[in-house]
């Protein structure tokens, strides 16, 4: 499946085609693979609109995460696609525009957004499985001075994320769940570990059980 190619082309301006935003939203940025998107994408980004009091979420499709097989990886178009069909909130806002300017890597795409949108009050948004490797993206203490991070819980990585060596390297900065919806407007760095109900759905198992399906999907 093919998108037209008017849906990832640079506008006349040298910018790419980004979601709305203007100064003092309160936007959480939720970047990966979407290979594919799934109801636990949805529940993650509801919760952080809910907890954080967030104005948008931005699903920000990637290109590939360097420290992951992108041996299966479906096409970007077919990802967004799937995304926009699947994130069914008008809050939630998909976009690819990483392929667009050419970023590989988060500290690059969160640097060029800020930017665009000095006035925005983004927060970045990952799972606990996540915080656990953080260490190992590049870049990751930038990340961390660069906009306050709120943390999702995950099944089975509760404690392997709060003992991880970016949590411990941070944990001065990591306000408490009662004050998650100041995060936005802290001056990073500033993170919150938020917990409640947890999706087990992941994609890597969506993905084999479409493979498994008779009809490739499920």
């Amino acid at each position: 499946m093919k998108l037209s190619p008017s849906r990832f082309r640079i506008r006349p301006s040298g910018l790419p085609r980004l979601p709305r935003a203007a100064p003092g939203m309160r936007i959480g940025l939720y970047g990966g693979s979407f290979n594919p998107a799934h109801a636990g994408h949805r529940h993650v980004s509801r919760m952080a609109l809910k907890r954080l009091g967030l104005d948008r979420v931005w699903w920000i499709v990637t290109p590939g995460n360097p420290l992951k097989d992108t041996g299966e990886l479906a096409t970007t178009a077919m990802r967004v696609e799937e995304a926009r069909r699947v994130s069914d909130d008008p809050r939630i806002d998909v976009t690819a525009f990483e392929e667009d300017i050419g970023a590989r890597y988060t500290v690059d795409t969160l640097a060029y957004l800020k930017r665009r949108y000095p006035g925005v009050r983004f927060v970045w948004i990952m799972g606990a499985d996540n915080l656990a490797s953080f260490h190992r993206w590049r870049g990751w203490q930038r990340i961390a001075r660069m906009m306050p991070m709120a943390v999702i819980d995950r099944p089975g990585w509760t404690l392997k994320a709060t003992h991880s060596r970016s949590a411990s390297a941070l944990s001065s900065s990591r306000i408490s769940e009662a004050d998650a919806p100041a995060l936005p407007g802290l001056a990073p760095p500033a993170w919150v570990f938020l917990h409640g109900p947890r999706s087990h759905l992941s994609s890597t198992q969506l993905r084999q059980s479409r493979r498994t399906s008779p009809t490739g999907r499920r």
